[in-house]
């Protein structure tokens, strides 16, 4: 009889095990419930909706005279609402998260080996809390300085339709520049 296959709970996960297991855990978590990632809602935009998807795999791989090295495989995404820090307006981001972490033992040994290899590496936990895990990797996705593609900083002025001339203007410390070089060769 083939033994009954264990249910991973993600909130509550045992990295070992499901390493062990190959195990696969997928889903959405509503935006509104990871609270780091919804602070920094602008007020004036729409209130905060959508879910972060997800997807998690356990990979336990073999060692040659070693205990095997346990990995998470993670994929998150998640639309956020920031302010733009150009147009101060609220812009919105599309986040993805690919990442592909180690476990080991212990503290000290997952700041040895973080010294030593491009790895991320964490040391197992009794019980991982999965979400906890992905708003941590989907808040160090997002951008520094969050901004649109092409905005105007407020109280700019738009350009004239069709005015190419103010595209070609001269910018304005070129005359300094020319005068201060024509200075030096007197």
């Amino acid at each position: 009889m083939k033994p009954k296959p264990r249910v991973h709970d993600p909130r509550r996960l045992d990295v070992a095990a499901f390493a062990a297991d190959g195990g696969e855990l997928q889903g959405h978590w509503a935006l509104a419930g990871f609270a780091r990632l919804a602070d920094d809602h602008p007020p004036e935009a729409p209130p905060v909706h959508g879910d972060v998807t997800w997807q998690v795999r356990g990979v336990q791989q073999p060692q040659p005279g070693g205990a095997p090295r346990l990995w998470l495989e993670i994929d998150a995404r998640v639309t956020v609402v920031r302010r733009c820090q150009r147009c101060l307006h609220p812009v919105s981001l599309r986040l993805h998260v690919g990442r592909r972490l180690r476990f080991v033992d212990d503290e000290a040994q997952a700041a040895e080996l973080d010294l030593d290899s491009d790895d991320d590496v964490l040391a197992l936990e009794r019980a991982l809390d999965l979400h906890e895990l992905i708003e941590d990797e989907l808040l160090l996705a997002l951008p520094m300085v969050p901004r649109h593609d092409a905005c105007r900083p407020p109280g700019a002025q738009p350009s004239p339709p069709g005015d190419e001339a103010a595209a070609d203007k001269p910018h304005p410390f070129a005359a300094l520049a020319d005068w201060r070089a024509r200075g030096r060769r007197h």
